[in-house]
């Protein structure tokens, strides 16, 4: 009964692969009611896998999925900046996007992996293998950061390669274009598909080019991305469900 009262606030790792989760958390997903995400081919996903028949709620659900107004400061470096992954969690599969990249390793560019949260034996195995391919041009991030200074980081990155097979680091990506930077994810999952219906240029993760995003592009992300991602929008979601 206390299912019909609950909104479940989405997250990927929760539901995504169904014949990998327990019985009762493919029992509880099917009662609950209420569904909170903003990407509505989630809710879709758990409507076909799980039978679920509550509502949808659209809401960006944290603070850290807004627009953040950010000066970006002049760079010191000529280097062109790669983020790969987001974390150290196995699901980022960062060994697949060095060895995508790795033909890259002469031209003037530095790897950055944060990996200071998550699982530390992988991340381990990550720095080494990084450091292997690419040697110093190969930075990992392993102490945690003020969100301010995690910002700073962002600015400083050109191009960023996310290859996790479902939707992720959505935080990570949405700061990312509204600091005007070219991304890269997979076209199968539901976050390429969101970014497209909100005409969010992206790019797709199996044809990589080091190259940074044009300026047309990028003012075009940055403009979309700080009118769909503001802090009113997400009050008014907010009151829609908790009012």
């Amino acid at each position: 009964w206390i299912l019909k009262k609950c909104y479940w606030v989405m997250h990927g790792g929760d539901f995504y692969f169904p014949k990998e989760q327990n019985w009762i958390k493919r029992h509880v997903i099917r009662k609950i009611k209420h569904f909170i995400t903003y990407i509505k081919d989630d809710f879709e996903y758990v409507k076909k896998w799980y039978g679920a028949e509550g509502k949808y709620h659209e809401c960006f659900m944290y603070p850290s999925n807004l627009y953040k107004q950010h000066k970006l400061k002049k760079r010191t470096e000529n280097t062109l900046n790669i983020q790969v992954g987001n974390s150290a969690d196995p699901t980022n599969n960062h060994v697949e996007i060095f060895e995508f990249i790795k033909k890259n390793k002469h031209k003037n560019i530095k790897i950055y992996a944060p990996l200071n949260y998550g699982n530390q034996n992988y991340a381990k195995k990550v720095i080494s293998k990084g450091k292997k391919i690419f040697g110093n041009k190969f930075v990992p991030i392993t102490k945690f950061m003020p969100s301010n200074l995690y910002i700073d980081f962002l600015t400083d990155i050109d191009i960023a390669i996310f290859a996790h097979k479902r939707q992720q680091a959505m935080g990570n990506i949405i700061t990312l274009l509204g600091l005007g930077k070219k991304v890269y994810i997979r076209d199968s999952i539901s976050s390429w598909q969101f970014f497209k219906d909100i005409n969010v240029k992206l790019f797709n993760y199996h044809n990589i080019q080091l190259e940074v995003l044009n300026n047309s592009t990028k003012e075009a992300n940055m403009k979309k991305i700080r009118s769909y991602f503001s802090e009113e929008t997400y009050i008014r979601q907010l009151r829609d469900f908790l009012i």
